[in-house]
């Protein structure tokens, strides 16, 4: 066995996400924990009683202490990776499993490029939509025809026939019309607070570039593939790929067929949901076997197959 972890993104939280978890192990307690945070994390995470949990400032740290305390679950039980690779945010916490950020300093991360996500996104009336059943090269030509009317363009590779869009409402919204024109299957509106991995998003680029020149850096322990690339790291450094990821395409197809291509023959999805099992389903077929860790009977589950 081959294994992989692969850490779910934004758009898949949810009230709720975590409590079970939170009670019933304290190496998740533990790292969930970690951070000092302007906010009640546990409120926000656990209650969302304001509705905060879907605003981007709020979201990615809530989801990256999520994900790093059910990678210490993991890890306390021995199951350690071969590979690692996450959806936008998720590459946070793939890079937190690998040794390069603590738990601490993660969440901590999330929730500066959160906030600086969400100042990008002032003054932009936004959106992002899945496009089905059309090619990259007839949906990259509908988004320059589109772009007289405002920034547009593909920002996630996702899996065979699912491309998503993203930018200015207007642009968008025509960008669409012109896919639908052009083939397309169906549009999928996305519920999103900012117009991510596009042009929109070099201000937040540029926040976390002065960020980083601060922040500590570990040894990469386990090897991680990376949102702009689809494969692993060459001459960039970290900080270099964190920079330009914010504010490029996520390549979430290729990085998963360059894991079938390194041997990856079992995963495990850490996040809320399973969005990501769909597009490794959709790319690879059944022949790859997905385990989930949301809560806590799925994590118990994909222990006790990994350990089997």
């Amino acid at each position: 066995m081959k294994l992989a972890f692969l850490y779910a993104g934004q758009g898949s939280q949810h009230a709720g996400m975590g409590r079970d978890l939170y009670e019933a192990y304290p190496a998740f307690r533990a790292a969930f924990d970690a951070a000092v945070l302007d906010f009640d994390l546990h409120r926000v995470c656990f209650e969302d009683p304001d509705g905060l949990l879907g605003q981007t400032q709020y979201t990615q740290p809530c989801m990256v202490a999520f994900a790093a305390g059910v990678t210490a679950v993991l890890f306390e039980n021995g199951i350690v990776p071969s590979y690692a690779a996450g959806l936008s945010l998720g590459e946070y916490s793939a890079l937190q499993a690998s040794g390069v950020f603590t738990a601490k300093s993660a969440v901590e991360l999330a929730a500066y490029r959160g906030q600086a996500m969400a100042e990008a996104a002032k003054g932009h009336e936004s959106a992002m939509t899945a496009v089905l059943n059309l090619g990259e090269e007839a949906l990259a030509r509908c988004c320059e025809e589109a772009s007289s009317l405002g920034v547009v363009q593909i920002c996630n590779y996702n899996c065979p026939g699912q491309l998503v869009i993203g930018g200015d409402k207007e642009a968008v919204a025509r960008a669409g019309e012109l896919a639908m024109a052009a083939g397309a299957r169906r549009l999928m509106p996305l519920r999103v607070s900012g117009p991510f991995h596009t042009e929109r998003m070099l201000p937040a680029a540029r926040a976390l570039e002065a960020r980083f020149e601060t922040e500590a850096f570990g040894e990469m322990q386990i090897p991680v593939l990376f949102n702009c690339l689809g494969t692993l790291k060459g001459e960039e450094s970290i900080a270099q790929l964190l920079v330009r990821q914010v504010h490029s395409g996520v390549q979430m197809e290729k990085t998963i067929r360059e894991l079938a291509a390194l041997g990856v023959d079992t995963i495990v999805e850490i996040g809320p949901g399973k969005a990501l099992t769909g597009f490794v389903r959709k790319t690879l077929g059944m022949g790859i076997v997905c385990h989930s860790a949301e809560d806590v009977p799925s994590l118990q589950a994909t222990l006790a197959a990994l350990k089997a």
